[in-house]
């Protein structure tokens, strides 16, 4: 039986995002959320997660979501000046320009040396805030069933071959003990064979799921080596439109799927919405006005809010 995993992205994004996260938290809703380290309002969403401890069922696994696209440079633009502006430290590279660095060899190396430095940063920034919001469930008597570090990304840029390779280093120079670290890895054939749905799929959105299928390789030896769980993720071909209608439809097929596979299963949703004027240079406006301030946003945290209704 494969286990099934209600995950939320984004948390600290913004402080309204974060609202949105705590309250589905609350319902008991998540069973798993995303941390982002580097966004000016991260402690005060901090603040606002150990207040909420006490009040949660249960708390969520909590996983690092590290974040190389946007946010600013925890190790200091002169630190990483390849990843972000010397002015200000804001994050400068896009997804794109993270792969394409990592077919330049001579990119390749100084990139990979760089991203160690604010992977390292990122994580301890992070680590910090699970860390307390793990001692004050402790103390408050609130269930927790994390024991190690998780790791995931904004993008699934920790996907890409460059930074993998920093990702990996890290972990093993660091000695991090790791639980879980996510394989973007969706099976493509379960969406293709509901034919109703076809047209409701965005195409770039397909290309996203093939490319890093395409990557997810080295995260499953990765995962076998260091014993790690064999995971399917949902949320590649729906991304930014993780709807119950469409989810009800094609969840049975998911989850045999995943069940074949030997495989747990991750939906991966944002049910946070950001505020127009929570719009700063640190979020790309492109995605804030594509995703973060989209009414689509309310659409997945009501499928968040009775994904127990299909889990059951």
């Amino acid at each position: 039986m494969s286990a099934i995993d209600v995950h939320s992205d984004d948390y600290a994004l913004t402080v309204h995002t974060s609202e949105d996260i705590i309250d589905c938290m609350k319902k008991g809703c998540l069973g798993s959320i995303s941390v982002t380290p580097n966004m000016s309002c991260t402690d005060v969403c901090a603040e606002m997660l150990y207040r909420a401890v006490p009040e949660l069922p249960f708390l969520p696994a909590m996983s690092v979501h590290l974040d190389f696209v946007e946010g600013r440079s925890l190790a200091g633009a002169a630190s990483v000046p390849m990843l972000a502006e010397p002015a200000g430290g804001l994050m400068k590279l896009s997804w794109a320009g993270l792969f394409l660095a990592s077919y330049l060899p001579w990119k390749r190396r100084q990139l990979r040396r760089q991203l160690k430095i604010e992977i390292k940063a990122q994580i301890e920034a992070a680590q910090r805030v699970i860390g307390s919001a793990m001692e004050t469930a402790a103390a408050s008597g609130v269930p927790c069933r994390q024991t190690k570090m998780r790791i995931d990304s904004h993008q699934h840029t920790h996907m890409i071959p460059v930074v993998w390779e920093a990702l990996t280093e890290v972990i093993a120079e660091e000695r991090y003990e790791v639980e879980y670290i996510r394989n973007a890895k969706e099976p493509l054939g379960v969406f293709l064979k509901t034919f109703g749905l076809w047209r409701s799929y965005r195409p770039v959105n397909i290309v996203k799921n093939v490319l890093l299928w395409l990557y997810s390789g080295k995260v499953d030896r990765y995962a076998k080596k260091h014993g790690l769980p064999s995971v399917y993720m949902w949320g590649l071909v729906m991304s930014g439109h993780m709807d119950y209608e469409r989810i009800s439809r094609l969840y049975a097929g998911m989850k045999a799927r995943a069940e074949r596979g030997r495989r747990d299963l991750e939906l991966v949703f944002h049910p946070g919405l950001m505020l127009a004027e929570e719009t700063t240079d640190e979020i790309d406006r492109v995605a804030a006005d594509a995703f973060y301030l989209s009414g689509n946003r309310r659409t997945e945290k009501n499928a968040v809010e009775h994904m127990g209704e299909l889990i059951r």
